[in-house]
């Protein structure tokens, strides 16, 4: 046996034949309770899947899943931001992990969606040409988003009304695929591009632009949730041990890829959710995916409903969308259950 001085070779050989199932038994992921509850009220569970690899606790569960009694477990396509979020309110979807401030836009226009937990902190990052310094800068220039209403979209909104800019009309927004964006900030013929990954990782691989905001450190974004935990209002109140289940399996996943990012990588992608192993271990080393426990899931919403609240994208009161669309007793309760 290898000492404890020895730790990280150690720990890289014994984990090395264990599936991410293993892996969460041995990090003590497992709680007993599960063996103690009723099985999931259905063995189906859909969950989104979109083209950025923020989302990877949502992948690495899906074996988690399985773990938990789902037999069926489903992703559907979806474009990040109001796109995934509708279709968890439409009952396409059933649960989903999506930036929060599309999500509760979706609540505010009556969906039946409801937030469950924060997930973690920090994957968007803001890069510019050396024309733009700061997001002060961003006025009237040219940004490049995958789509209006997108989460890069909403969050950049809500990025500028917090300095005070009118993202109604002090941006101009174009509209272009996250390859071809880097390509153009590459050129000079953009000025910036908010990016998720694995955009950034492979904008500072290859040295274009430079980075304005970092939500994973820079304040105030790195004190809220970006991605939480959503799902079908109906579905949780029909299913409520198998919304428990589905979201114990993520909560776990999320530790995975903090505690074990490299087998969290290629988890990703051998599953095809990624192309890259290097950018997707970035990925896993670089979004506090372990924040879930510390974070108050209600302060991110009063934050961000204030945000979009400035620029005309919310109506109803950060109280309002609360108590309308939020549940926190699984959250709760997990918490107790999943003590490190």
């Amino acid at each position: 046996m290898c000492s404890q001085h020895a730790r990280p070779c150690s720990r890289r050989r014994f984990l090395g034949g264990l599936t991410l199932v293993g892996t969460a038994g041995l990090l003590g992921l497992r709680p007993a309770p599960v063996a103690a509850e009723p099985p999931p009220e259905t063995k189906r569970i859909r969950l989104i899947k979109i083209t950025g690899i923020c989302v990877a606790p949502q992948y690495v569960a899906d074996d988690l899943l399985r773990v938990e009694g789902f037999t069926d477990v489903e992703y559907v396509p979806a474009t990040a931001g109001i796109e995934a979020a509708k279709a968890v309110g439409s009952g396409a979807a059933d649960l989903t992990m999506n930036f929060v401030a599309p999500t509760l836009m979706r609540v505010d226009a009556g969906d039946p969606l409801v937030l469950l937990s924060g997930i973690h902190v920090g994957c968007f990052e803001l890069f510019g040409t050396d024309r733009v310094r700061a997001i002060r800068d961003l006025k009237g220039k040219t940004v490049t988003v995958q789509a209006l209403e997108s989460s890069q979209h909403i969050f950049l909104a809500s990025m500028a009304a917090y300095v005070g800019l009118d993202p109604r009309t002090d941006i101009t927004w174009a509209i272009h695929p996250s390859a071809d964006a880097m390509q153009l900030l590459a050129e000079g013929k953009i000025d910036a591009f908010l990016g998720f990954a694995p955009d950034p990782q492979e904008l500072r691989a290859r040295k274009i632009g430079s980075v304005v905001v970092n939500s994973a450190v820079d304040r105030p974004w790195a004190q809220y949730f970006c991605c939480i935990a959503a799902g079908n209002r109906a579905f949780v109140r029909q299913h409520p041990v198998a919304t428990k289940r589905a979201l114990r399996a993520i909560l776990k996943a999320s530790d995975i890829c903090a505690l074990e990012p490299e087998r969290a990588a290629r988890s990703v992608v051998d599953k095809g959710y990624a192309k890259s192993y290097d950018y997707a271990l970035q990925t896993m080393q670089e979004v506090p995916y372990g924040k879930w426990r510390e974070y108050d899931p209600e302060d991110t919403v009063r934050f961000y409903a204030l945000r979009l609240h400035e620029v005309g994208m919310l109506q109803s009161s950060p109280h309002k969308l609360i108590a309308q669309g939020t549940d926190w007793h699984f959250l709760k309760e997990l918490k107790k259950e999943l003590k490190q």
